[in-house]
């Protein structure tokens, strides 16, 4: 009876001395993880020109996707796909962007000829842009103000938002 107490306290010990060895790992992980803190990019902008020059490339990027729609994405059960929103995260401190999704929706819509009821099949798509590690949102703004931002190269990468599009829809 006294090897098997004998041999649980050593467990117990045992035990008692990982988790105490695993408690600063713990902590300063907390530490890390708090020390970056993201907003979204209504947040993190504050000059009148990096807020204009964001909505100027948003605007045109949902006007791209609108020329492009009808021979690519739009084709097939959901030829209404909309574009909803285009958002960034950003850490605060520093520019550098968490990710960027655009969100897009659509129906598909039919009228039951017995009963009048329109059956609607919605679908909505969550597309991530396939940016580099530590894109800052500077670099982003920059790329994507140009003429047609959905083909512009984003910094870093060989790769546009239509590719990550590509890829989602």
């Amino acid at each position: 009876m006294r090897t098997v107490l004998f041999g649980l306290l050593i467990v117990l010990l045992a035990l008692t001395s990982h988790a105490a060895n695993a408690a600063p790992q713990t902590a300063q992980s907390a530490v890390a993880s708090r020390s970056a803190e993201y907003v979204d990019i209504s947040e993190y902008l504050t000059s009148d020109a990096d807020i204009n020059a964001w909505y100027s490339a948003t605007s045109q990027l949902r006007k791209n996707f609108d020329d492009v729609c009808g021979d690519t994405f739009c084709e097939g059960d959901y030829s209404n796909i909309q574009s909803l929103d285009y958002r960034c995260s950003v850490e605060k401190n520093t520019g550098v962007i968490g990710r960027c999704v655009w969100v897009f929706a659509a129906s598909n819509t039919e009228v039951n000829a017995k009963t009048g009821n329109i059956l609607v099949d919605n679908q909505h798509w969550r597309c991530r842009s396939p940016l580099a590690p530590k894109t800052r949102i500077a670099d982003l703004i920059a790329a994507l103000n140009v003429t047609n931002p959905i083909h512009a190269i984003l910094p870093g990468t060989s790769k546009s938002i239509y590719d990550g599009l590509v890829d989602c829809l």
